[in-house]
Order: structure tokens, then C-alpha cells, then sequence
């Protein structure tokens, strides 16, 4: 029983489009792993959870909009207490502790130094805060 040549040029052809997406399969995933994989569903559930456990201001204001002296004496006491039960943090760990962010701590935490109730041992990045 012969065979057609259109039956033959059909069953290549399938056969090599078949191959060639195996080939493309293979080479993502080589590159994903060369990379360090692709965004997997954990890897985004983790990334949105430390999204939403980002510092957020608990009152909004205007831009430029100065805080009260109220506000800034209690994030000051706030900041001096966390200071005194957890010595040598930085202000980016107690900024996420008490959920503000550093720009926020960055007044209060001058003040209590300038008030040499907290002393601070580094620079920048590296200042670490511990009461006096």
C-alpha cells in the first residue's frame, strides 16, 4: 500500500513543529534556572504579603504639610520605648516594628539624641540606637 507524498511531507512536518516547541520549552526553562526561575505563585504570594506589611502613615497630610508638636512628641515617646526594649537596632528594623517609615523616625530619633536620651553608635545605614 503506497503512502502519498502529502501524508510523508504532513507527518515531517508535524514532527518538526512538535520538535521545535520541545526545543523552545527546554531552553526557557534552562534560562529560568540559569536566572533564578520564574516568578513562581509563592514567590508573588510573598511579594504581595510584604507589600502590604510596608510602614504607612496613619494620618495623611499635604505635601509640605508640617506634623503637630502632639504628633511628633508621641511618635517620640513611642520611638524612646522601643529604644529601651530593643538596644542596637536600626532605624530601618524600628521602622518596621512600629510601622513608619524611616523618614518619619528621622526627626524624633535627632531629638531624643539631641536630648541625650538615646545614643547612637555608626554612621548612616549602619547607626545603630540605644538608649542612654
Amino acid at each position: 500500500m503506497p503512502v502519498s507524498d502529502a501524508r510523508v511531507q504532513q507527518a515531517i512536518s508535524g514532527f518538526v513543529s512538535d520538535l521545535e516547541a520541545l526545543i523552545r520549552q527546554a531552553a526557557l526553562q534552562t534560562v529560568e534556572q540559569a536566572l533564578g526561575g520564574a516568578p513562581s505563585r509563592a514567590r508573588a504570594v510573598r511579594k504581595a504579603s510584604r507589600a502590604s506589611a510596608a510602614p504607612t502613615k496613619a494620618k495623611s497630610r499635604a505635601k509640605g504639610a508640617k506634623r503637630s508638636a502632639e504628633d511628633l512628641e508621641a511618635l517620640k515617646s513611642k520611638l524612646h520605648k522601643y529604644i529601651a526594649a530593643h538596644p542596637g537596632q536600626r532605624i530601618e528594623h524600628i521602622g518596621k516594628a512600629l510601622g513608619e517609615t524611616t523618614k518619619e523616625l528621622r526627626l524624633p530619633a535627632q531629638k531624643l539624641v539631641a536630648e541625650k536620651a538615646v545614643k547612637t553608635k555608626g554612621n548612616r545605614r549602619a547607626m545603630t540606637y540605644s538608649p542612654a
